[in-house]
């Protein structure tokens, strides 16, 4: 995906976790961040927490969105995504994309990766490894003061 590309529709999951979300309830009213993480990935436990709390404290501000994206067989099993997720404190609603249908079509070839949306739906930032929280955190707060100027 490119800067200012439109959020693709959220299509193809093999599975929801904590509940499933559509783009058309995603655009609107708040941005949204899109995070892609996979359970044989190190560095995306490690950022989890980072997830986890910028979800919990933007959370009447921001959208929060997970992908599980499998790097491998071992990757595929739903129960294990389940316990993993819940080990790790994922609560937001997780696309499980075990056909990579919208790891496809986000072109998206990284684990942990970022996706930041602004409220209608364009894409505004991208990143991807497990560093970088304060550019990710900007980021989003730059997205998040554009939308309260806008409303």
């Amino acid at each position: 995906m490119k800067l200012r590309d439109q959020m693709p529709e959220l299509e193809g999951a093999t599975a929801w976790i904590n509940g499933e979300v559509t783009k058309t309830q995603l655009i609107g009213d708040k941005p949204t961040l899109i995070h892609f993480w996979s359970i044989s990935c190190g560095l995306c436990k490690e950022a989890m927490p980072d997830i986890n709390k910028f979800r919990d404290e933007y959370k009447e501000k921001l959208n929060v969105v997970a992908v599980h994206m499998p790097r491998s067989e071992k990757d595929l099993d739903l129960e294990e995504i389940k316990q993993v997720a819940e080990q790790h404190d994922i609560t937001q609603p997780t696309f499980i994309d075990n056909n990579h249908k919208l790891t496809e079509v986000f072109e998206n070839q990284y684990v942990p990766a970022y996706y930041v949306f602004d409220a209608q739906g364009q894409l505004r930032h991208f990143q991807a490894g497990g560093s970088g929280m304060k550019m990710l955190t900007k980021r989003v707060n730059r997205v998040l003061d554009e939308n309260e100027k806008t409303q």
